[in-house]
């Protein structure tokens, strides 16, 4: 799904890490930890195309990160859903018509096949019966759930979730948790930063630590 091989990453001439070699397979689910400010939210801006691949060689989800150009984000962006802290919701409109916005967006054309996707994600998250209500109607946690309801729209072999309970408190961050681990049984990868260690604790998984300006599995 992932490998990066010698790589760096930068913000404009700034290194933020350095020396990256991280293999994550099929399947998997990985935390990424570190704190604030040590290149997690730059590690995963790079895979899903937002910083450009500068030194070293990576691939994820069979796109190669350094020939990426702006016209292949989108294909991308298709193969891997991105889960943000701060649910990222069209506030303007329901649950159902953000979802539909983004099929839209991806290139769906037929009505039904669209209703029958909303419905199955939405079920997925246990949300079915919330897609008239508007995103400022909904707790935090009812938020998150929609925004991973959206990452799974287009059957993404991959979802990189950026703190997706940093918003939530512990029972509902837990909630969220049992949904990710849901998802991932079903043969999804899973890459999540996170600063919440009661979580790693309750559900553990394989660690990426950035530190120091490096990346490095902790045993």
């Amino acid at each position: 799904m992932v490998q990066l091989n010698e790589v760096s990453i930068f913000q404009r001439e700034n290194l933020i890490l350095s020396n990256i070699n991280l293999f994550i397979k099929k399947g998997d689910f990985n935390y990424l930890i570190g704190k604030t400010g040590s290149g997690k939210s730059s590690l995963m801006k790079t895979l899903y195309g937002d910083l450009p691949l500068q030194q070293g060689t990576g691939s994820i989800v069979g796109f190669d990160l350094k020939k990426l150009r702006e016209k292949d984000i989108p294909f991308l962006r298709r193969k891997i859903g991105i889960v943000f802290q701060d649910f990222n919701l069209l506030n303007d409109r329901t649950v159902y018509d953000n979802l539909l916005f983004v099929l839209k967006a991806t290139g769906w054309k037929n009505k039904g096949e669209m209703d029958l996707k909303i419905n199955a994600v939405l079920e997925k998250v246990d949300m079915k019966s919330k897609g008239f209500k508007m995103p400022f109607q909904l707790s935090g946690g009812e938020q998150q759930r929609v925004a991973i309801a959206r990452a799974l729209l287009n059957n993404p072999e991959m979802i990189l979730a950026d703190e997706p309970t940093g918003n939530l408190d512990p029972k509902t961050s837990i909630e969220i948790m049992h949904v990710l681990e849901e998802i991932n049984k079903q043969g999804i990868t899973i890459l999540m930063a996170t600063h919440d260690y009661a979580l790693i604790l309750k559900f553990p998984h394989k660690t990426i630590k950035c530190e120091g300006g490096i990346v490095f599995e902790v045993v």
